[in-house]
């Protein structure tokens, strides 16, 4: 079981100054002078085949596995990497469906080792992340956060160590005579919302415990201790954005049945509050409501022309006539409340799929939006997904992000999003949908929100500790937040050697070194959730 590791650097710049920037992006501007392949053919200055999407530049990496059982492309630093200070890996990557063999999962490894030895990956550490083919994607490798795979178990925490030099990079894995073409890009080494022990709040919420779901167990009606019918029509008997279609509490429109939530949406004459359409589905609002976490939902589609399905949510402040909230809640109306579009579908553009975000400085044919095409998304489940933090949102399906809405400014005008959203899931119909349309069906495998464990929470605020000074003599000082004491801690020397322990049973505490040699230090503050590592250097 990997330990959870958050990691706060205190970087002097006497350290800092020496770190050598990596990155390339085969276009002349990299530091990167040493690309190599094992089993694996390389052209580093290849013209970009699908420029497109989020890559529109010319020149890129072009990777080719010909059936080499360990196959992959990799470089050296010409100094050690150190990942306590700069813990992410990221690039750039495109599969072409054309150029692969076998039946391998599609992924992409980031392995780290130590060149110098003669079998380099005896010591390696390695992040496996999945990719999707035929289009461009960034995929990042923390090795602070993400799960990680030492090949030898008694491996430190690659976070605490200083011997790694070489950068390894394979794409569908190894132990395999499968071929792979691929394409690689902006190769980068960098900090990714590090903490630098200044107070600031630019963590990373790591969103592990459970705190609502529906796992559509049942058979035949919804659970409505979770989910509330939305069938009250606007004012003008009309749905928003000129929708067609009634939405009804039958179950012929909602319903559960082996392992899953089915909408569907139907062509047939109903009338209900005084008028008649030729359309009907459902509209759900969640009965709970909450304020950041993870949103998962794994669905599987609906088509046809004129079909809009979606996995949204909405303010629980909003004013809407004949939703669960208004009545208990209301008191801003749409877009003030904020809209958070998880998936949208069209049918008339089928496999595309996006997220977008609605705010008073942008809603409507809002430009905040972001996307991806996915072959099959009406035939088979994928899972879509939300981050949200006080800081930002990212969209995902299957792990691949497609979109962060980020702004600069965070306002009533682009930001209303800290305050309790509720959950909704819906298919609407289009005034365009198409004339041999009858029925078709969105299933939903499952529902779940994340938002932090008390342990979760206990490392976000990790980046109030302060160590100083920044250069050590005889002793330093160490300052926690109350959620610290009791926290074991331990000092090691650059080698793994324990030269230290003691216990944070106070807010303030100071620790004599002056028989410390002088050189760089490891400090591990730990709690049941095992966090703070810091780097110290002795005078």
């Amino acid at each position: 079981m990997k330990y959870y590791l958050f990691s706060l650097t205190l970087l002097y710049s006497l350290f800092s100054s020496s770190q050598v920037d990596i990155q390339d992006d085969f276009e002349g501007n990299g530091t990167i002078n040493s690309w190599f392949g094992d089993d694996c053919a390389l052209d580093s200055a290849f013209s970009n085949p699908y420029i497109e999407g989020i890559n529109t530049s010319d020149t890129v990496l072009k990777y080719v596995d010909t059936g080499g059982s360990y196959a992959n492309v990799r470089f050296e630093s010409t100094e050690s990497i150190d990942i306590s200070v700069k813990n992410t890996f990221s690039f750039k990557i495109y599969v072409p469906s054309s150029g692969i063999t076998g039946n391998q999962t599609n992924r992409v490894s980031l392995k780290l080792q130590d060149g110098t030895l003669g079998s380099p990956w005896v010591t390696q550490s390695e992040i496996i992340k999945p990719i999707v083919l035929n289009q461009w994607q960034e995929v990042s490798f923390n090795f602070e956060t993400d799960n990680f795979i030492n090949l030898d178990p008694s491996s430190p925490d690659p976070i605490t160590r200083s011997d790694f030099n070489r950068v390894v990079i394979q794409v569908n894995g190894e132990g395999n005579t499968d071929h792979v073409i691929a394409y690689i890009d902006e190769v980068l080494h960098e900090e990714t919302d590090s903490n630098s022990g200044d107070g600031g709040n630019s963590s990373n919420p790591i969103f592990d415990h459970l705190v609502w779901s529906d796992e559509f167990n049942g058979a035949g009606a919804i659970d409505n201790n979770k989910w509330f019918h939305q069938t009250k029509l606007p004012s003008g008997g009309s749905w928003y954005n000129g929708e067609i279609q009634h939405y009804t509490n039958r179950e012929i429109n909602s319903f559960e049945r082996d392992g899953a939530l089915n909408l569907v949406a139907k062509k047939e004459s109903f009338t209900d509050q005084g008028h008649t359409k030729q359309y009907t589905s459902a509209r759900l609002n969640s009965k709970f409501a909450f304020m950041y976490g993870r949103v998962e939902v794994r669905a599987k589609l609906p088509q046809g022309i004129g079909t809009w399905p979606a996995i949204w949510m909405l303010g629980k402040n909003i004013i809407e006539p004949g939703g669960y909230w208004t009545n208990s809640h209301g008191t801003l109306p749409w877009p003030a409340c904020g809209e958070i579009d998880i998936m949208e579908h069209w049918g008339t553009n089928q496999n595309y799929v996006q997220s977008a975000m609605h705010t008073p400085s942008s809603y409507g044919g809002t430009v905040n939006h972001g996307g991806r095409s996915i072959s099959n998304v009406s035939s088979a489940f994928h899972t879509y997904a939300l981050e949200w933090s006080s800081e930002k949102m990212v969209f995902s399906v299957d792990g691949v992000v497609h979109y962060t809405y980020n702004p600069p400014v965070k306002n009533t005008d682009t930001w209303p999003f800290d305050a309790d959203q509720y959950l909704l899931l819906n298919i609407a119909i289009e005034p365009g949908v198409s004339n041999t349309f009858s029925q078709s069906t969105m299933e939903i495998d499952y529902v779940r929100v994340y938002q932090e464990s008390t342990a979760s929470s206990l490392r976000s605020r990790a980046n109030e500790i302060k160590i100083y000074p920044n250069l050590i003599n005889d002793k330093f000082t160490i300052k926690i937040p109350s959620t610290f004491i009791g926290a074991e801690g331990t000092m090691y020397s650059i080698n793994g050697s324990k030269v230290k322990t003691f216990f944070m049973n106070e807010l303030k505490k100071d620790l004599d070194c002056k028989n410390l040699t002088k050189g760089i230090y490891f400090l591990k503050l730990e709690t049941d959730a095992k966090v703070g590592t810091f780097k110290l250097v002795k005078n």
